[in-house]
């Protein structure tokens, strides 16, 4: 579901120079102790991911003019799975189709490759279409009428052209990428409406749909892809008019998970983990109620979220509330209702790599990861989406847009396997995250500067301390051993 956030507003992305009165970020080193990387974006774009000169720490105490941030490592939170963005059918055909091979070696090994790659570590595939491809279809479509209870005629070939070649690429430049996927719809003969457009599940479907999840990661599997997790459907509380999606309500999915998905999942050995929900904070209330249930939960490893209605703090309700389930962050889409730069980097940092991963998140996705000029190629949905790059269908010439910059300030330096640590936030308009990496122990601090003026920051670690300025609307990443 599209919807227009609260944070949609105007303009184009700048490029170039330091806009009239923007401060230079950040002053010459103060210490003489161990250098932390800086790594900026600014709001006017005049920095996109510029590594600045580095920050040294120093021993002493900071002055009390500075806005004090503080790092502590003893306090240990969630471990992180990556960052990422959905390899849609759109995203897979545009950069199988519009790109030449070493256009398309090029883009994927600076998409999933490390330093100087961004690092990309988590994606979500569609099992069969969503509003992102170039035609309907699901792994069973039978004629109107007809039904495959048996599943005879399951085939995963329509995704041999492009969709699997590619995330076969990914995982071959990134090993540790994790891969998720979801249904939009199941095939039509399993539903009240016989289509992939809108109704429910039969009953009599349960069991064939768990089978089809079952043969979907197997034949996966044997592709050299293996699927870490699904989602039951993709935002079970709306029906599309023009595309395939389901209404399953709390009471189905639990059903569905507990009697056969679940069950069926421990009987085959298979260790793909289970999500519930898969759309907006807004309603939080439904996973609770999935939660709530005497059976399903033993199977369900977490809750995923989407962005499109309520606020992020849903996650932190749903986990306190169930500690012992995971949170990931697996959809949110920017687009032309929303074309400001500056306002764009705020929100999908602030609420997402930032506010979702203190909000328990293990990972998070954005949607497409690849859009043409005209927002597609779509079947039905959103028209004016944006991908996280921009190929021009006629040249293959890639744009990368502000939630590419969003996502690297995270993806690029925290890897698979960190974990959250504590870090001040909050404080005169600082909103931060800190992670350390499991693989060198060094620390990720993200922070941004959501104020419209500069502040002067002390950033403290381990006894030490150094200062930095941060212009406002900027947002900075900070690595240090």
């Amino acid at each position: 579901m599209r919807r227009t956030p609260a944070w949609a507003l105007g303009v184009v992305v700048a490029c170039g120079r330091l806009a009239p009165g923007e401060p230079s970020p950040g002053p010459p080193p103060q210490g003489s102790g161990p250098a932390a990387q800086v790594w900026l974006t600014t709001g006017t774009a005049s920095k996109l991911l510029s590594r600045e000169t580095d920050a040294h720490f120093d021993t002493g105490t900071p002055p009390a003019s500075l806005t004090t941030i503080v790092v502590d490592e003893a306090t240990t939170y969630q471990e992180i799975v990556g960052f990422g963005a959905a390899i849609t059918d759109a995203s897979a055909w545009l950069i199988q189709n519009r790109l030449s091979a070493a256009q398309r070696d090029a883009l994927l090994q600076e998409l999933f490759g490390p330093s100087p790659g961004i690092g990309l570590s988590f994606t979500r595939l569609t099992m069969g279409a969503s509003d992102f491809s170039l035609h309907q279809y699901s792994y069973d479509d039978m004629p109107a009428g007809q039904t495959d209870s048996a599943l005879t005629h399951f085939s995963i070939d329509s995704n041999r052209a492009y969709v699997l070649p590619l995330v076969q690429r990914a995982l071959a430049i990134n090993p540790q990428l994790k891969i998720m996927a979801t249904p939009w719809s199941p095939p039509g003969w399993m539903k009240t409406s016989g289509s992939l457009i809108q109704g429910t599940l039969r009953p009599e479907a349960y069991g064939p749909l768990a089978e089809y999840f079952r043969r979907y990661i197997e034949a996966y599997a044997a592709e050299g892809v293996p699927i870490y997790a699904i989602t039951v459907q993709n935002e079970p509380h709306y029906e599309p008019a023009d595309y395939p999606g389901m209404r399953l309500e709390p009471a189905a999915r639990a059903q569905f998970v507990g009697g056969y998905l679940g069950p069926l999942f421990v009987r085959s050995g298979i260790r793909t983990i289970i999500l519930d929900w898969d759309h907006n904070w807004d309603q939080y209330q439904s996973p609770l109620q999935v939660l709530a249930d005497s059976v399903a939960p033993r199977y369900i490893a977490g809750v995923a979220w989407h962005c499109y209605g309520g606020d992020v703090s849903a996650q932190s309700v749903v986990h306190d509330a169930h500690p012992e389930k995971d949170a990931y962050f697996t959809e949110c889409s920017g687009g032309e209702w929303a074309p400001n730069f500056a306002d764009n980097l705020k929100w999908f940092v602030e609420t997402l790599m930032i506010g979702s991963t203190r909000g328990w998140a293990k990972g998070v996705i954005l949607w497409n990861l690849a859009l043409d000029e005209n927002h597609g190629p779509h079947t039905g949905g959103c028209g004016d989406c944006r991908g996280v790059v921009t190929i021009a269908s006629a040249s293959g010439a890639v744009t990368r847009n502000v939630e590419y910059y969003a996502l690297a300030h995270a993806s690029r330096f925290t890897r698979v396997g960190a974990r959250r640590i504590a870090s001040t936030s909050g404080v005169a308009g600082v909103e931060t995250v800190a992670f350390r990496n499991a693989d060198d122990g060094s620390k990720v601090l993200l922070a941004l500067n959501t104020s419209t003026a500069p502040q002067s920051l002390a950033i403290r670690w381990a006894g030490k301390w150094f200062r930095y300025t941060l212009a406002a609307g900027a947002v900075v990443t900070f690595v240090w051993s």
